[in-house]
């Protein structure tokens, strides 16, 4: 019999610890593997942790309301072989204490969710007499989430890997996760291109690892893989092969790739508008540094950027390495080939979600023309006779207040309808959604309870949960529970447009630029401040005649400013 450790993995991007909620077992009990054990909670999600390993219980670790540390220990067990503990170091099951933050981690880090960590040495010079293989699943990374999507790899096959490194990428409807690898040892398959669906509880890497690992030595193969195409269309994916024993001399580098230079491309190799591929990290390292990592060149699967990438681009001054463009660098120069860029990550989700708004919802656009000279005129005064803690004004804050008093008259368009029940929830509080440009792709943060907000409050709180969504910091409930939308394009001008409106929400306002017109009013031509101001709403719910009444509403508040904070 041997002692099985078993430390809370990784259940969410940049969370440090959980909070435990209560326990599924108790010391003693027999548990099968799989089983749940514990509830905790992230600042994003609940998640049902199971256990790796069957066996049972001789310590838990905490009690409910206690703060656990990523990789801090959980739960001990008793089970069949070695187990990932030494036996000179028996628990103490009456009094399980966590350990202090930061503290000792020399004892071994069993793997995420549903695996079994390989039999450690005996000794630190003991020589490796077996070696085994190691499949490791995709762990639960999140609430009711069944599957995620597979950004990218950060290794190859080939390579060595070291226990807590990360692997890959995967993105779920909340969160972009890094996945850490469970043991050490070399990948000798990876399950899965980046853009496919990874099933929770599906096989995510194969490594070679030393000691018996958890599955039959036979269970994993090195499939002759006849094409590229290693993700069959079905719901399956196919393990990319390795080679049998890592190249000599101890390199990490695929069969195949000793005679490929490592130098970064001259150019990115990215399509105008593509987003570039780099782990939250880079990203937030690239920020930091103020980076734009449109223009880094990146040398990792799939054109990841990384780490190195990032230093090389800053080594350079930014500037991108030498070399001599296809037809002699003549501006006048043909162009030829095409360029395949495949839709994944939050494009994709963005795709999807878009696709699935005009497909299930029939939409009716409205465009009014508003006269703001009075509220440019209130707004230029305001901003000019600020508090220095006050922030300057845009016209947001005047349209959402616009918004809040024409919901009074028409609840109905402040709601959510489930087409597939049958049901319009009409919503007391406006949570107002900001359409965000972020460099992750479109977000909609929320203002909530924009009713209760004065023009200054609903300014701070915009400029914060729209800084938020662009530089990565947002949490779930900041980008999630909006009631109605607004989405502005004023900055970047246009007459009008046809905005889509964000399910299950019924109706989305959209305003345009402001621009000086010449319009007649008591049969003289004047020059006014003009701006369109284009909705979108759901026809099932709202009728023509509704949505004309709530824009012409809009109109009225926003061409008598003074009228916004009145009753």
């Amino acid at each position: 019999m041997g002692r099985f450790v078993f430390k809370l993995p990784d259940v969410g991007e940049g969370t440090a610890e959980a909070e435990l909620v209560g326990w599924h077992v108790k010391i003693g009990d027999v548990v099968a593997e799989d089983q749940i054990v514990a509830d905790v909670m992230t600042d994003k999600a609940t998640v049902e942790i199971t256990a790796p390993v069957s066996g049972k219980v001789i310590a838990l670790h905490g009690e409910p309301g206690a703060m656990v540390p990523v990789r801090g220990p959980l739960v001990e067990f008793e089970v069949e072989g070695a187990g990932n503990a030494e036996e000179a170091s028996p628990p103490s099951p009456a009094s399980p204490v966590l350990p202090p933050r930061g503290g000792d981690r020399a004892a071994s880090n069993p793997p995420p969710l549903g695996e079994v960590a390989p039999k450690a040495t005996e000794g630190a010079d003991a020589p490796q007499t077996s070696t085994g293989n190691y499949v490791f699943k995709l762990p639960d990374v999140g609430e009711g989430t069944a599957e995620a999507e597979l950004v990218g790899w950060h290794v190859k096959v080939g390579d060595a890997v070291e226990e807590d490194q990360i692997i890959a990428d995967i993105m779920t409807d909340k969160a972009t996760v890094e996945i850490t690898s469970p043991v050490a040892g070399v990948v000798v398959a990876l399950y899965g291109e980046a853009g496919q669906q990874v099933p929770v509880g599906g096989p995510l890497v194969a490594f070679d690892v030393a000691g018996a690992g958890n599955v039959a030595k036979s269970t994993v193969q090195a499939p002759s893989v006849a094409s590229g195409d290693t993700s069959p269309k079905g719901g399956g994916s196919a393990p990319t092969a390795a080679p049998k024993s890592p190249p000599p001399g101890g390199s990490t580098r695929a069969a195949g790739e000793e005679g490929k230079s490592v130098a970064p491309p001259a150019l990115t190799g990215r399509a105008p508008g593509e987003r570039p591929l780099a782990s939250p990290a880079v990203r937030n390292r690239a920020r930091d540094l103020g980076v734009d990592l449109t223009f880094v060149p990146g040398t990792g699967p799939a054109g990841r950027i990384t780490n190195e990438d990032l230093d090389g681009f800053i080594a350079r001054g930014g500037a991108q390495p030498a070399s001599t463009p296809s037809g002699g660098g003549s501006t006048y120069a043909k162009a030829e080939g095409t360029t395949e860029v495949r839709i994944i990550g939050l494009r994709r989700k963005i795709a999807e979600k878009m696709a699935e708004s005009v497909r299930r919802i029939p939409h009716i656009t409205y465009v009014e023309e508003i006269d703001v000279t009075a509220l440019e005129e209130l707004r230029a005064h305001l901003n000019a006779t600020k508090s220095k803690d006050q922030p300057k004004l845009n016209v947001l804050p005047f349209i959402a207040r616009a918004i809040v008093v024409a919901l009074r008259d028409q609840p109905q368009i402040n709601a959510h309808y489930d087409d597939e029940a049958g049901v319009l929830t009409q919503h007391a509080p406006v949570h107002l959604g900001i359409a965000a440009q972020t460099p992750n792709g479109l977000m909609v943060p929320v203002v909530r309870h924009a009713e209760a907000r004065d023009p200054y409050d609903t300014a701070l709180e915009i400029a914060r949960v729209s800084g938020a969504a662009k530089d990565g910091s947002a949490k779930r409930e900041e980008l999630s529970g909006s009631t109605i939308t607004i989405t502005s394009l004023g900055t970047l001008g246009g007459v009008v447009h046809t905005p889509i409106i964000n399910h299950p929400e019924v109706a989305i306002v959209g305003p345009n630029k402001i621009a000086e017109r010449v319009v007649v009013r008591d049969g003289q031509m004047v020059v006014r401040k003009m701006m369109n101001l284009s909705s979108s709403f759901d026809h099932r719910i709202v009728d023509g005649y509704d949505a004309a009444v709530f824009v012409q509403r809009i109109k009225g508040l926003l061409e008598q400013p003074a009228t916004l904070w009145m009753g």
